[in-house]
Order: structure tokens, then C-alpha cells, then sequence
């Protein structure tokens, strides 16, 4: 399952990079599953990770997704999709954050991954750019630290640090890191 996920996502996202970088995009979805298979979790899940932003970002269907890798893949990566992407940037990330607050365990690790991986290559980006990093995004550094923290809130619940999924904690640890200066 794993194996079908990386090659399916490595088609999907086959001339994506990541943003403002010539870094291919399949780079954040493979470290998302690496993350994930590390704390030991279940092939969907990995699975899930790897194709997180299929639907989003890609012709791929969520429907595909759920005759492909079956209804739980298919829940997971639907729960961590953003709706409709012609609603605001504000509106699609407050979505997120009050998706997350009811969403499985699955779909909060694996948010927590992705979300992990987005904060720390971020913060790499700014050891190196300082300040003009924010220049990235379509919201400036108020805006994003209050989706990040709300994230943590959400994600970093006493169950989720108490799981044994060490995701949890790095995360908060890593928007701390980049918001505490």
C-alpha cells in the first residue's frame, strides 16, 4: 500500500515544487509519511500521509483515493484537505482549525506531520532569509503565527501529548521555536 501511495502521489505532484523554491513538491509529502512511519503507525495512515494533498493540490479524486487505498485512506486524506480553495485564506485556515478540533486521531497525526514538516522548513528558511521570508506568503508573520498556534492548540491536546507520538510535542516545540523570538 505504502509503495502504490508514493507512486501514485510521485505522478500526481509531478511538476509541483515547493513554494518559491525549485525543491520538488513530492519532497513534503514523502517526509510526511517517513514521519509517520517512524512513530510506527499503520500503513493507511503512512499511506495517507504520502497522499495528504492529492485531492488538494492535484486532478486526483477522492473518489480514486477511496477505490485505490480504501474508505479509512480516503477519510483521512479528505479530513486533511482544504474546502473550496476560492474561499479566503482566513476562512480556509479557520476551516482547518475547527475540522481538526472533532477529527480522528488519524487525521490529527497526520495533520501534525504535515503541519510539522511546513513549520520546519519554514524556520530553515528563515535562518537563512530573516525577516524577508514572510514575503512568501500570502499572510505576513502576524497571521501565520496565529494559525500555527491555533494548530498547536487543536493538535496538542493532553491526549495527543500523552499518545506516545512524539509528533505532537515536536511540533509545539518547532512553532515555539519559530515564534518565540
Amino acid at each position: 500500500m505504502i509503495e502504490r501511495a508514493i507512486e501514485v502521489a510521485a505522478k500526481a505532484h509531478k511538476n509541483q515544487t515547493r513554494k518559491c523554491t525549485d525543491i520538488p513538491y513530492i519532497t513534503h509529502p514523502y517526509t510526511v509519511g517517513m514521519m509517520l512511519l517512524k512513530e510506527g503507525l499503520s500503513e493507511e495512515i503512512v499511506a495517507a500521509g504520502i497522499l495528504h494533498d492529492t485531492v488538494e493540490d492535484t486532478s486526483i479524486t477522492l473518489e480514486f483515493i477511496q477505490k485505490e487505498f480504501g474508505n479509512k485512506v480516503a477519510k483521512i486524506v479528505k479530513g486533511c484537505s482544504e474546502p473550496d480553495k476560492t474561499l479566503s485564506w482566513e476562512d480556509r485556515k479557520k476551516h482547518t482549525i475547527e475540522y481538526l478540533k472533532t477529527a480522528s486521531f488519524e487525521e490529527q497525526v497526520v495533520s501534525c506531520a504535515d503541519k510539522l514538516h511546513n513549520i520546519s522548513t519554514m524556520y530553515e528558511s528563515y535562518k537563512k532569509m530573516g525577516e524577508k521570508i514572510w514575503q512568501r506568503f500570502k499572510r505576513g508573520r502576524d497571521k501565520q503565527e496565529w494559525y500555527y498556534r491555533s494548530l498547536v492548540d487543536v493538535l496538542c491536546t493532553e491526549e495527543n501529548l500523552n499518545s506516545g507520538i512524539i509528533l505532537f510535542e515536536k511540533f509545539k516545540r518547532m512553532v515555539d521555536k519559530m515564534f518565540d523570538k
